[in-house]
């Protein structure tokens, strides 16, 4: 961890009602969770933990995000892992069309109120994605993503520099100029996997503790 970083303020712990929570996502009303171990994603309740709805990705669920009135999360096949975008209206269910992510790989989705988003980790980069899933831009950032949201039209990142190295921090990066401009923010003393916010706090997941951890935004 950063020695020069100051560290997130928790605000929050709840004890996720799913066992290794990954993708996680807020829309409004519920906090989304979806597990790597049960393939499924849960709509939570932030005060009691409560779980409203459920549903079977029909595959490994990563990443998701809302976008409107519904939610877009990362698909892992069953067999081989591909990744795919799924289509979730809440209250229905996973849609069956769904569309190869890039390179069929992608990990953290974001939605800025125009276009979605996809964090490639291992390439270190953000894809802007059209509606068919085509590139549309391709964003490099320095260090491997393991969390993503957009906040004021900036993306929060949690990032890491690799699997090997226990140095997780929060970055606000600002890709909307010519040139993307990265702030460092916060130092996270856990393993963090995902990000959300639900209008006043940022949400992430401690996937090997099954647990879910609000923290205030910086500054």
């Amino acid at each position: 961890m950063s020695a020069t970083l100051p560290t997130i303020d928790e605000v929050q712990r709840l004890s996720s009602p799913c066992p290794a929570p990954i993708g996680i996502a807020y829309d409004g009303t519920y906090l989304w969770l979806g597990s790597v171990e049960t393939d499924r994603i849960y709509a939570v309740d932030t005060m009691h933990g409560s779980v409203s709805e459920e549903w079977p990705a029909g595959g490994t669920p990563y990443g998701m995000c809302a976008l409107g009135d519904e939610l877009r999360v990362v698909v892992g096949e069953p067999v081989d892992d591909d990744r795919e975008l799924a289509r979730v209206v809440p209250g229905h269910g996973f849609k069956n069309h769904r569309l190869a992510c890039p390179d069929a790989t992608g990990s953290w989705l974001a939605y800025d109120g125009d276009f979605l988003f996809l964090s490639q980790r291992f390439q270190k980069r953000i894809l802007e994605l059209d509606e068919g899933g085509a590139v549309r831009r391709a964003i490099p950032v320095e260090r491997e993503i393991t969390g993503m949201t957009i906040v004021d039209g900036c993306f929060y990142l949690m990032t890491t520099e690799s699997k090997e190295v226990d140095d997780y921090r929060l970055v606000r990066f600002d890709a909307r100029g010519p040139e993307p401009v990265a702030t460092e923010l916060a130092a996270i003393p856990f393993v963090a996997r995902g990000l959300a916010f639900d209008g006043t706090r940022f949400w992430t997941n401690i996937r090997a503790e099954n647990t879910v951890v609000a923290f205030n935004r910086p500054g």
